[in-house]
């Protein structure tokens, strides 16, 4: 199986026309159905069901050229990256977050750091859910993490950036984006976002302000459902400050608890390079400097 027969196969499964798939590919005819019968003979099933007016995929095509889809295009993203690397740089370094905005101070390190290290690439990495499984995997050299994800995980080292309290976000024409602070009773008699995969220090809130019998809570299954249901007057929600991307379209307002997010950056033993070292130290000495933003 090469690449040309995979990009056929998913663009007749796309068009179900061998002659329009083939005018788009820009091959003959029968140079584009004579590629498509060669890959399902090595594979040893149909992909597709011929008839009169073109093909379908069968059951097994389905599955099957869902399966290739999505690896032309990490493919077609290595193939990228891999552009990119040569081009200019000598060494990468990548680190894998959950969502963008978790890192609000990456893009300036990263400038930072790539002036003092012109031959070294930083590659940020986003993987909701599975951020810890891709670096156990040597698939990143840095994972970005609470510290609650770190423990019991033999073979890393561990190096504080910074911590970041909770928030109640609401919509900014909300009258309790008004307050400077929000206490508990700000928000009985109102209804919780709650759900997503909320860390440890955050679901122990929620069911505290649930188990008081003195507001309603709604299940939201990831964060941007979340500020979608809050956007939508369905109710408010409490969040990491982490997860503020600044960008003014909510009131982030700062919660009352002692509960907070220790955050932290995680390398592998092993990788002891010092252009690694000297990344997280301009990292940590940005937050560090950055007392005064909130988090």
């Amino acid at each position: 199986m090469n690449t040309k027969q995979i990009d056929y196969c998913i663009e007749l499964a796309k068009t179900q026309n061998f002659s329009r798939g083939a005018e788009n590919m820009f091959v003959s005819q029968p140079t584009f159905s004579y590629q498509i019968r060669l890959l399902e003979e090595e594979i040893g099933f149909s992909i597709f069901e011929r008839n009169g007016k073109g093909a379908a995929l069968t059951p097994a095509g389905q599955q099957f050229v869902s399966y290739l889809t999505n690896m032309r295009e990490e493919m077609k993203r290595a193939i990228e990256q891999g552009q990119n690397f040569s081009a200019k740089y000598n060494d990468n370094i990548s680190i894998v977050m959950s969502v963008r905005q978790a890192l609000y101070f990456l893009p300036e390190a990263i400038r930072v750091f790539e002036d003092e290290h012109p031959g070294v690439q930083v590659t940020p990495m986003f993987n909701y859910g599975r951020g810890l499984e891709v670096f156990l995997k040597n698939e990143a050299d840095i994972f970005f993490a609470l510290t609650e994800q770190t423990k019991h995980i033999p073979g890393i080292n561990v190096y504080k950036l910074f911590d970041s309290r909770i928030y109640l976000i609401a919509d900014k024409n909300d009258p309790i984006a008004e307050k400077n602070v929000i206490k508990d009773e700000d928000i009985y008699g109102r209804t919780l976002m709650v759900g997503g995969g909320s860390p440890d220090a955050l679901r122990a809130i929620q069911q505290r302000l649930i188990a008081s019998g003195k507001i309603s809570y709604f299940n939201s299954p990831d964060h941007d459902s979340t500020l979608t249901n809050v956007a939508a007057g369905k109710g408010v929600c409490l969040a990491p400050g982490f997860l503020n991307d600044h960008s003014g379209q909510f009131a982030w307002i700062p919660f009352e608890c002692e509960e907070c997010f220790h955050l932290v950056l995680c390398t592998h033993k092993t990788d002891n390079r010092e252009s690694l070292q000297d990344f997280i130290g301009i990292l940590q000495k940005i937050y560090k400097e950055a007392v005064a933003f909130p988090l």
